[in-house]
């Protein structure tokens, strides 16, 4: 039998066994901001900010009247209002966003404890069995969008479909306030007109390399062979083979084990000098050393992460066999990845460390989970 007559058998498993489970993804549009504007009634309607106006402050959230402007997330405070004069900068109140997500998850309690919290403002829910026995997930995901609405005064985004991939593409699908479903018999025609952006995993880096090989859409994407895209993009090539054809083998884990622990310092002004980049990291692994104790973690990756004066962003990773504990542990091997690194006409303006893949975790966990979650740290082009 050759491989093409492998990929269809195996498609048509997936497609037999795989798309009757129910996965919904909710997004909380605009959090932090629509936050504020709710608890702050002269904040509504303008554009606002939750960061920091000062000049080295980054935006953390911005309002849809802030969008229209070209204002975002990890954006820098001076161009945000560059592009939006007239914005409104807000202090951050991370305790309070907090508390508001624990409500809303209240809310999705009512309905599944099947719940995987991506962030404060977004989680995916698998209502193949749901607690009111509702028989389509749509309306359960209405339900919750007006519950949402009607108890928190805040607005979300859902996506209905199979698997968590579509599911989450549904979401973005409609925003803001969206609903939007991708029934098992729409979804190939579907993921044939998704721009190659809207993938996951496809960041800024990655897409134009895709784009100088004629790959702008799904349909481009459909046409190329598992063995053509881990060629060109490796492990992450069978990933974009799968999801070009709707599969995606990811369960919904309410149960998440931490996955890893980190710190990050944004510097009080860019730096190129080896010496103040050495103190610098030598900071940051001391504080990711604490952070390690206090949450009694275990893990044996360390990644760098670099970020420069022009907000591009690279990260560089070693696997050890034993677990990373103490700053004569981690120290060596984040000088060892900042070789890597050529910083010396690009200056710094942040570094990170982060140790990941607890041991437990990585033995019960099956490849191809293993593969996505490799590959979250790997994809961070943005």
């Amino acid at each position: 039998m050759g491989k093409d007559s492998v990929h269809q058998m195996r498609n048509l498993f997936y497609l037999c066994n795989m798309t009757d489970r129910k996965i919904i993804h909710i997004d909380m549009d605009a959090f932090y901001a629509s936050v504020e504007q709710r608890d702050f009634p002269e904040l509504r309607g303008k554009p606002i900010a939750v960061g920091h106006a000062e000049k080295r402050g980054v935006v953390s959230a911005a309002s849809y009247e802030a969008r229209k402007y070209g204002v975002r997330s990890a954006m820098s405070s001076l161009k945000a209002k560059q592009l939006c004069p007239s914005l409104i900068f807000v202090p951050g109140r991370m305790q309070v966003y907090k508390e508001v997500s624990e409500q809303v998850h209240e809310i999705f309690r009512q309905y599944t404890d099947l719940i995987e919290p991506i962030s404060l403002d977004e989680a995916f829910l698998d209502v193949t069995i749901n607690k009111p026995n509702i028989v389509l997930a749509v309306d359960i995901a209405k339900e919750i969008k007006q519950k949402i609405r009607d108890e928190l005064h805040l607005v979300a985004s859902a996506g209905v479909s199979y698997n968590k991939f579509l599911a989450k593409i549904a979401s973005d699908y409609r925003k803001p306030d969206g609903l939007c479903t991708i029934h098992p018999d729409q979804a190939l025609e579907f993921i044939a007109k998704l721009p190659i952006e809207s993938f996951w995993g496809v960041g800024p880096v990655t897409a134009q390399k895709m784009h100088s090989i004629g790959i702008h859409k799904g349909y481009d994407l459909q046409q190329c062979t598992e063995e053509t895209l881990v060629r060109l993009f490796g492990k992450a090539g069978l990933l974009y083979y799968d999801f070009a054809r709707g599969i995606d083998l990811r369960p919904v884990e309410s149960e998440r084990i931490r996955k890893s622990v980190g710190c990050e310092c944004t510097l009080d002004k860019d730096i190129t000098k080896p010496s103040s980049v050495i103190i610098e990291l030598y900071h940051v692994a001391v504080e990711l050393t604490e952070r390690l104790k206090r949450n009694h973690f275990n893990g044996n990756t360390l990644t760098l992460k670099i970020k420069f004066y022009d907000f591009t962003q690279i990260t560089r990773s070693l696997t050890q066999e034993k677990d990373l504990h103490t700053l004569d542990d981690i120290l060596p091997l984040a000088k060892q990845l900042l070789k890597e690194v050529d910083y010396s006409i690009r200056p710094i303006r942040l570094i990170g460390l982060t140790v990941s893949h607890p041991k437990e975790e990585q033995e019960g966990t099956n490849k191809h989970t293993q593969l996505y979650k490799q590959l979250e740290l790997e994809f961070h082009e943005w």
